[in-house]
């Protein structure tokens, strides 16, 4: 019997002694379409003490899918009669069906192996746990991709070519596109890497925002492999792999298209820089700038839409020029030079009516405005009254276009001239002493025979007119003297 403080204790046979063995098991996969099933690993454990079995899941990262023990330690059934399963019916490369699912045995560790063979068992060869299709995809996008170079080279070229950029100066014509144009760019080509990119001329209230760059500091392939030339090669994402050869100083002249990403540019001239590293590396090529027209659109003048009749031409015509539109600014030194001086003449109506005979008018032509306004003389017992016949408008000649018209003015006023105030005709019958004394001093602009008309109406020379008009001129010098 048992005694208390005895420490020589019998240890149980197969004490603390595992079996390892390593499989897999086929899971099927739903409502995917990118796999149907999955591989998962799987470590089955053999405890030789009481013959009781585990198996464990080792955890992957990011798996998504609960992992680690899946069955706890028991002894497991192999068949439906109640036996249970002993290491002797164990091995590698067999099948073990466990609650209904299946386990692959494909290996064992070392000691595992070693116990197997000590008892007489032979084991079968190791084969190892298949890839599904979503494990294969993973680890291809885990790879990583390292192009070797010179290190060296690419130093020398650092150091040599930085900061060294060919500029050119190009027109990308996009006018066969809708509301298309011709945009004007920069070129810039980079020695030290063969970059490119394309920068856009912002200009100031072109409409457009600023953005200036078109295309980005890179490598511009030139020709990609054959694999890729089904598929359009200006929206097509090339990697390094695909491409052929990129594109050189050689391949940018002045004067020749050239076609970056899908999109054609004239090359019509480069800056100082750019000539010189032609001459010292490329002197057969021949840099003759191109002139081609760089603006982006054409002038347009404003359309101004035809008069009509409402308010005045040039307060209408102050709508197509602003978009709030402002009075019509008037000459205020005329108005101030000229207030108050009226021009009048007599006129008579030029009508086939009998009763229209008689009618006289006094029309008056407003010096400080150009405006003309025609008021009719009170006849008593004509049976017509009186009074304002035309408002104080300006009146224009008739046969003037509307858009452009022709006033009236002092010249167009002789005695016995017929004036066409819109539709009515006035024949000018007589004008006042000051309407004579005004265009004497206004001669070199007024017509010989509007001046002649005037003498001879009044009796007055023209020399004794010059006279007068010599003394009326001392006669203001004294005052303003004075």
């Amino acid at each position: 019997p048992f005694k208390r403080g005895q420490t020589n204790l019998s240890p149980l046979p197969f004490d603390l002694q595992v079996l390892r063995f390593y499989g897999y098991f086929q899971q099927e996969v739903l409502h995917s379409p990118d796999e149907h099933f999955c591989i998962r690993p799987v470590v089955i454990y053999y405890h030789l003490e009481d013959d009781s079995m585990c198996v464990t899941e080792p955890p992957v990262k990011n798996s998504g899918i609960p992992q680690g023990k899946l069955i706890k330690r028991q002894r497991l059934p192999k068949n439906q009669r109640g036996d249970l399963y002993h290491w002797k019916d164990l091995n590698v490369g067999m099948d073990m069906s466990l609650f209904g699912t299946v386990y692959r045995i494909t290996r064992c560790d070392a000691f595992t192996q070693d116990f197997m063979e000590s008892q007489g068992i032979v084991l079968n060869e190791s084969e190892s746990i298949p890839n599904d299709p979503y494990t294969i995809r993973r680890a291809r996008a885990q790879q990583t991709h390292i192009t070797p170079y010179d290190h060296n080279h690419q130093l020398e070229r650092f150091l040599a070519l930085d900061r060294q950029v060919l500029r050119f100066y190009a027109l990308w014509d996009d006018s066969d596109s809708l509301y298309g144009e011709k945009r004007p760019v920069t070129l810039h080509y980079y020695l030290v890497d063969d970059s490119v990119d394309i920068c856009e001329h912002h200009e100031a209230n072109s409409g457009r925002d600023p953005f200036p760059v078109l295309l980005h500091r890179q490598k511009v392939p030139k020709h990609i492999k054959s694999t890729c030339e089904p598929f359009p090669s200006c929206v097509l994402e090339v990697s390094p792999q695909d491409v052929k050869e990129y594109f050189c100083p050689q391949d940018f002249r002045v004067g020749e298209e050239v076609t970056l990403m899908g999109r054609r540019f004239l090359l019509y001239d480069c800056d100082d820089f750019t000539r010189k590293y032609y001459e010292q590396n490329h002197p057969d090529f021949l840099l003759k700038p191109l002139t081609v027209d760089t603006r982006t659109q054409q002038d347009i003048k404003k359309a101004i839409p035809p008069y009509n009749g409402f308010g005045s031409l040039e307060d209408s015509l102050q709508n197509c020029l602003s978009l709030i539109p402002e009075p019509p600014k008037k000459d205020v030194i005329k108005l101030l030079e000229n207030d108050n001086k009226v021009l009048r003449y007599i006129a008579r109506l030029d009508s086939q009516n009998p009763l229209d005979e008689g009618r006289r008018f006094i029309l008056s032509y407003y010096l400080s405005d150009d405006m003309i306004s025609v008021f009719e003389r009170s006849t008593r017992n004509s049976g017509i009254i009186g009074g304002k016949f035309l408002e104080k408008t300006r009146v224009p000649k008739p046969g003037s276009s509307v858009e452009n018209p022709e006033y009236f003015g002092p010249a167009d006023f002789s005695i016995g001239a017929t004036v066409e105030v819109f539709g009515h005709r006035f024949v000018l019958m007589d004008a006042d002493r000051y309407v004579l004394s005004y265009l004497e001093s206004l001669s070199h602009h007024i017509p010989e025979h509007t001046l002649s008309s005037l003498r001879q109406k009044f009796g007055v020379s023209q020399t004794s007119a010059q006279e007068q008009h010599e003394g009326e001129t001392d006669e203001v010098a004294v005052v303003l003297q004075s």
